[in-house]
């Protein structure tokens, strides 16, 4: 996990400045370690057979996982994961994980929306893109910055 080589100051961060875009690879072995250190064992993060009778295209990843993907984006920029004092997405599509060796890939972008200068935080809007979907959904993040 990247840290920046000075942390964002308050004063310092403007409405409109985009953090730097990430790219997070998922394959099937992602999908398995996070069953295992989350316990979601649901068959449709592993079994292709399974996730199709329900109506899925293939296994997907788990929602949790991408959401924690995508705040790595915010987490990275401020150098302190405790800086985000409050994070929150919507489910819009599911990322689709083929088990063809390659997987698939979240990207992920960041924009300042919003400052409070009383409580000295930022609100940070998140995109989330798989396979050109936008896998998450009034995806923010409000972080306290020094």
């Amino acid at each position: 996990m990247g840290t920046p080589a000075v942390r964002p100051e308050y004063a310092a961060v403007e409405v409109g400045v985009a953090l730097p875009t990430q790219r997070f690879p998922v394959n099937r072995e992602t999908l398995v370690r996070y069953a295992g250190a989350s316990g979601d064992f649901n068959p449709i993060h592993w079994n292709e057979r399974f996730a199709r009778d329900v109506g899925l295209p293939d296994v997907i990843a788990h929602g949790m996982f991408t959401m924690a993907e995508a705040v790595r984006v915010v987490t990275d920029w401020t150098g302190d994961p405790g800086a985000v004092v409050e994070y929150g997405v919507r489910f819009t599509k599911p990322v689709v994980v083929p088990d063809d060796g390659v997987g698939a890939t979240v990207e992920v972008s960041g924009r300042i929306a919003a400052k409070d200068d009383e409580e000295r935080t930022v609100r940070v809007d998140l995109t989330a893109v798989c396979d050109g979907r936008k896998v998450l959904g009034m995806a923010r993040a409000v972080v306290r910055l020094p």
